[in-house]
């Protein structure tokens, strides 16, 4: 028997690499955001300084390994089987649970999640032996340590405000000081920002985290804690004297290195404080392995009382490793790019298509601000909300293409950094395991909120999607929960059967997600080719309007040929993947509309003129969409609704349709990918054939109508797919007929 717990204990190592890697992917997003955002140096500095911050926190993390062992559970409660049992439970769980949330591109806490998962799992096994042992229910709360635990839900949920709250205070004022042009405020108090900032990072990581630290004695700790305004004001005076010496003599902005020494804080806190969300649980069984070896007792009779021993340490070696694990992880996780984007994307200062849809809650919230702020300019006076509002102009960037802009500044960067690195080493000192991604995301709200980066156009998208994130934190909670609860239950019962089971559904699982993580990305690189805004002259407008054409032709011919062939065969399930095609058609060609107004901005002087065309292809492929979607969305209604079967040949016509289109389709696909537009003039002279094509149609089915038997609704969709035909075709036509004239215009300008 004592072989399989060596086993379970090599699978645990085995989900801790895996954790890591999935846990890395989620939370990079909480130390790399902002120095992402504000483009303060180069991708390749930013990642350097945090994997050494990473590295460096992981050997700082072993005085929160307790939570794993004791802060949930009450370890003297459980035998040894027990609690690898709730070990394996939680690992699986949570590897499945952060994957999920890291395909979807959304930030989620690991450390909520982890905390729940033990929580789950040991009431599953608590009610399990209450069960057996016949008792009442009420003994529940001998099983949990209710007061750590709530301790910690407390102080994650109170982080949230302060996080938010101390975040928009500070950078408003921080704002009022420097204005959005700040570079001519840095520097005459560039040096006292700098010595503010600085000292209060490396106070809070550097003597606050060096708590529990090995290799700080207790004296040396408690001189420390005995001086520490003494520290902070000897800290305050030299980083203020280096900053002005950096900004004057080396003329290095002070913001970049607030930025760097943040980033490089905020990782190390990250990892000191949530490297226990990914490794604490097997270095927890490793700890309770140790116990059973030397107890000479059986695995279901051992309990593990010892397990509580605050004596117990994380081995060294672990603690390196797992450095190692996670810094591998940064630089190669795809996604992690993923959720990077979209804590950016909430919190960028300029417009751009936004990621989330508007709700009824983030309509209500907007509305509400809105007349607030109405009412306290009515109180205000004129004077002082113009001084206000001045300090809050944005300048207005020349000479300079969009895409190069950062998504913020460094001003916000730099508070971003510093409040979060204040907030949770003050968790870690405590042995409160806050979670780094509601800190780092609030205050990362709370920022945005107060500079003023969610106005009238952007508001109601970007509350919209903080209550999208903040919802799928509650979903974390509860998913973690039931999720462990259910592992747990079933490693119980099923045992040796059930725990090889789930090992083999884990791998599928994870298999099955970077596949579809991969192709995701792929079409994701494929979007973003068409989304480019630095488009200024009229080749390059000629180039980028066939390769946008291209695109579409070629999956409206392939949605239209399929959505043909399944109404034939009545496929309702492929019908519904034609749905989601077209779906996400729609959406490519709105954000291409979406960009519309960045496009016109970026044209240089000579190409002005061709704004009302690129603007018009669009409106032509919109129609060509509309058309499309309408005989896709029919075509569906009709089979879902369970109408009669089209009869055969109505079938046999609609497909002779389709090899018409197919054809003209695959025509103008090849033109526009090898951009050989003096053969649109073959093409257009098909247009009159197509359309007779389908007007005999509509003229056979009117007969058919008076002569034979046929039904009502076969008779309305064959109609409706005709028409639409009809309509796509023209449409299609039509934009032709734009293409080719615009660009004969262009080469006799030439």
């Amino acid at each position: 028997m004592e072989q399989i717990y060596v086993v379970m204990l090599v699978v645990l190592g085995v989900l801790a690499l895996l954790d890591l890697v999935v846990g890395v992917s989620n939370d990079a997003v909480n130390f790399l955001n902002s120095a992402i955002g504000s483009k303060a140096v180069s991708f390749r500095t930013i990642m350097i300084v945090a994997s050494i911050g990473v590295a460096v926190g992981a050997l700082f993390s072993s005085g929160m390994m307790e939570i794993a062992r004791s802060g949930i559970f009450v370890p003297s409660m459980f035998t040894f089987n027990d609690v690898m049992i709730i070990f394996l439970a939680v690992m699986i769980t949570d590897i499945l649970l952060l994957d999920v949330f890291n395909s979807m591109g959304l930030p989620t806490s690991t450390t909520v999640s982890i905390i729940f998962e033990l929580l789950g799992a040991a009431v599953c096994l608590g009610l399990y032996h209450i069960y057996i042992s016949e008792d009442s229910t009420q003994t529940l709360g001998t099983y949990i340590n209710t007061k750590k635990a709530s301790e910690i839900v407390f102080s994650i949920l109170l982080s949230v405000a302060l996080s938010f709250g101390l975040g928009s205070l500070v950078q408003y004022i921080s704002r009022l000081i420097f204005t959005f042009q700040y570079e001519k405020r840095i520097k005459y108090i560039g040096a006292i920002f700098g010595g503010l900032a600085i000292t209060s990072i490396t106070f809070f990581i550097l003597i606050k985290g060096l708590k529990g630290v090995s290799f700080i004695d207790k004296e040396t700790y408690g001189w420390i804690q005995d001086h520490q305004l003494a520290i902070i004001g000897i800290n305050f005076v030299t980083f203020t004297i280096i900053s002005q010496v950096l900004m004057s003599v080396f003329k290095i902005n002070i913001l970049r290195v607030i930025i760097i020494i943040g980033t490089f804080a905020l990782a190390l806190a990250f990892a000191g404080n949530d490297l226990v969300n990914f490794i604490g649980v097997p270095i927890a069984a490793f700890n309770s392995y140790e116990i059973f070896a030397s107890s000479g007792v059986s695995g279901d009779q051992l309990m593990m009382g010892a397990l509580a021993d605050e004596t117990i340490v994380a081995p060294f070696y672990f603690l390196a490793l797992a450095g190692l694990v996670m810094v591998i992880t940064l630089w190669t996780s795809k996604k992690a790019r993923s959720v990077i984007e979209t804590g950016v994307s909430l919190s960028r200062q300029g417009d751009g298509v936004e990621k989330f849809s508007p709700n009824t809650l983030s309509r209500f919230v907007v509305r509400s601000g809105v007349y607030l702020g109405q009412a306290i300019n009515y109180f205000l006076p004129q004077s002082v909300q113009i001084k206000i509002d001045k300090q809050f102009e944005k300048p207005e960037i020349k000479g300079k293409k969009r895409k190069d802009e950062p998504a913020f500044d460094m001003v916000r960067a730099s508070v971003n950094l510093m409040i979060a690195s204040i907030l949770i080493s003050i968790g870690t000192s405590l042995k409160l395991p806050l979670s780094t991604t509601y800190v780092t995301f609030m205050v990362a709200m709370g920022t945005s909120f107060a500079d003023r980066a969610w106005d009238r156009e952007s508001a109601v998208y970007r509350v919209a999607g903080v209550f999208n994130v903040i919802g799928g934190w509650f979903v974390t909670a509860l998913v973690a929960f039931l999720g462990a609860f259910i592992m747990a239950f079933i490693l119980k019962v099923g045992e040796v059967y059930a725990f090889i089971g789930l090992l083999v559904l884990l791998a599928i699982i994870l298999y099955r997600s970077a596949r579809r993580h991969s192709k995701k990305q792929k079409e994701a690189d494929e979007l973003v080719k068409l989304k480019r805004e630095d488009i200024v002259t009229i080749n390059e407008i000629i180039s980028e309007s066939s390769i946008q054409i291209s695109k579409v032709i070629g999956t409206t011919n392939k949605v239209y040929s399929d959505v043909i062939e399944n109404l034939g065969l009545q496929d309702l399930a492929k019908l519904k993947e034609n749905k989601k095609a077209l779906k996400k058609l729609e959406k490519e060609v709105d954000e291409l509309k979406s960009n519309v107004y960045y496009f016109i901005k970026n044209l240089d002087e000579t190409s002005v003129e061709a704004s009302k065309f690129y603007i018009m292809i669009l409106g032509y492929l919109q129609d060509m969409i509309q058309s499309l979607g309408f005989i896709t969305q029919s075509s569906y209604a009709h089979i879902n609704n369970n109408h009669k079967q089209l009869k055969f040949n109505q079938i046999r016509d609609l497909k002779s349709i389709d090899n018409d289109v197919q054809k003209l389709f695959d025509d103008i696909e090849t033109i526009f990918e090898n951009k050989s537009f003096d053969k649109l003039n073959d093409v257009l002279k098909e247009k009159a054939t197509i359309l007779e094509n389908v007007s005999e149609l509509i003229q056979k089915q009117i007969t058919r109508i008076r002569t034979v038997e046929t039904s009502p609704k076969n008779s309305k969709l064959y109609f409706a797919l005709l028409l639409e035909t009809n309509d796509l075709i023209k449409a299609t036509m039509n934009l032709l007929e734009l293409f080719q004239e615009f660009n004969v215009h262009v080469k006799n300008k030439k």
